[in-house]
């Protein structure tokens, strides 16, 4: 016979925090890309680009600093 299997799970009553769904890693995304192309092209991708990018950028760090803040201190 086999011995039994130990499995290493969280303690009851632990929760498991998970972000949200969001566009903000797309449109993060498109931003960055916008500027890249941007440089090579002109400044009609670079400046929507920039501030498409810089805009989600900020919110996306916004997002996670709420979310840690909301997080139960460790013990």
């Amino acid at each position: 016979m086999s011995a039994p299997v130990e499995h290493d799970a969280p303690p009851v009553g632990e929760e498991i925090h998970l972000p949200g769904p969001s566009l903000l890693p797309i449109m993060t995304a498109v931003g960055l890309t916008l500027t890249i192309v941007g440089l090579t092209v002109g400044l009609p991708f670079l400046i929507p680009g920039a501030v498409l990018f810089l805009s989600c950028v900020w919110r996306w760090i916004g997002d996670t600093r709420r979310d840690i803040a909301q997080l139960p201190p460790e013990r």
